[in-house]
């Protein structure tokens, strides 16, 4: 099949989102499938190597970070995206990642050139935010042009049950597919070669307001008044960095934590393997909260624990796979975890059964299989809708 993939972000940009694309393009393509992917031109640092597949990239707003987010960076590429669409190549089913505006404006392009498109639902953005401090205005506009982008949709996929249940409440007609989180094991696994010095605790990934991060450097600022002070290092970006450092610094903190910007893969596999315990989290209580951090699989398909806060989804895993601590958004809770984790003596053979469990469970290379068969029903003659 012609598979065309559009996406704001794409490899080599460290993200989630870019993981599970750049997986996913890659098992398609190893199946014989012709690929290709029309996102945004990466930040000037990036290293660019596409390999086989290929890669049609737009120069794009981003903020002060290098980041695309916001309305008008989302804009600055959804707007091209129409018209690329429109001229490129036909294929036989398109697969598109939020925002719902990229979802929206490829709706109107499929429908034009009558060709199925494929929903990838990694988040509900809607529920998302209000968390954000968005006017009720802009959130309502959000949700509408959210229900526009799933209702089109030949297939949506939802990466949990949390997510599908969300999705259908917004569209009740669409047709939806879990497909699961996954982590590239190809740059994530237990033989990755740990960063040195190591560190009792990690933060890799994202921090924005939905995932409720501050909690740990509140839980951080409790353990000093104990006389407990793990070494600790955030890497990532997100609208909490800024809040996050400042945090550190009034605690009295910037002693044993340490921050960094993104790295690739590669980098942070390497940064999280040379952690005792890995940090992840999701705010509770702002209408969002069936989201799943998944900072926690990358750390598991490594072989490090994770302190999981909030979650509900993710703190039932970790008690009931052993993956390591789970607690509440409470920061003496965490407290009490992180503590507990950095102090613990893990049993022979624990990491390695931790990665076990995240290739049989949580490998892209299983998730890129599900998504392939939707995209395989979306070209086959998926539901189409009449019009836009």
């Amino acid at each position: 099949m012609r598979i065309t993939i559009v996406t704001r972000i794409f490899a080599p940009e460290p993200s989630a989102a870019s993981q599970r694309l750049g997986s996913l393009a890659a098992a398609l393509a190893e199946r014989g499938d012709k690929v290709t992917v029309l996102t945004s031109r990466p930040p000037e640092r990036a290293a660019v190597d596409d390999g086989p597949l290929i890669v049609r990239r737009w120069p794009v707003i981003r903020d002060r970070s290098g980041y695309v987010r916001g309305y008008v960076p989302y804009l600055s590429f959804d707007l091209p995206a129409f018209v690329r669409l429109l001229f490129a190549r036909r294929a036989d089913a398109v697969l598109v990642e939020p925002p719902p505006t990229t979802g929206a404006v490829v709706r109107l392009a499929c429908w034009l050139r009558r060709v199925p498109y494929v929903y990838y639902a990694a988040d509900i953005w809607s529920l998302a935010a209000p968390s954000t401090g968005a006017p009720t205005l802009v959130v309502s506009a959000v949700r509408r042009i959210e229900q526009f982008a799933l209702r089109g949709a030949a297939v949506v996929l939802a990466v949990s049950p949390g997510v599908a249940d969300e999705v259908r409440s917004l569209a009740p007609d669409a047709d939806v597919a879990v497909v699961g989180h996954g982590v590239d094991d190809r740059v994530f696994h237990s033989e990755v070669v740990p960063m040195t010095p190591e560190v009792d605790a990690a933060y890799v990934g994202t921090a924005s307001e939905w995932h409720g991060a501050r909690v740990f450097t509140a839980a951080l600022a409790q353990l000093r008044d104990r006389g407990v002070h793990p070494r600790v290092v955030f890497i990532g970006q997100g609208s909490d960095w800024e809040r996050l450092q400042e945090d550190v610094r009034q605690a009295g903190l910037a002693d044993q934590v340490t921050f960094s910007g993104p790295v690739a893969g590669a980098e942070a596999a390497r940064r999280l393997r040379g952690a005792r315990v890995a940090l992840a989290s999701a705010r509770m209580g702002i209408g969002y909260d069936f989201a799943v951090p998944t900072k926690m699989y990358s750390a598991a398909a490594v072989g490090t624990p994770t302190v999981i806060s909030g979650s509900p989804e993710l703190r039932d895993l970790v008690e009931s796979e052993g993956l390591g601590w789970a607690c509440s958004d409470d920061p003496a809770e965490v407290a009490d975890a992180i503590e507990a984790a950095t102090k613990a003596q893990p049993a022979a053979g624990v990491r390695d059964r931790i990665a076990s469990w995240a290739r049989e469970n949580v490998s892209a290379r299983v998730v890129a299989a599900r998504v392939a068969a939707a995209l395989d029903t979306a070209a086959a003659g998926g539901r189409r809708r009449a019009g836009p």
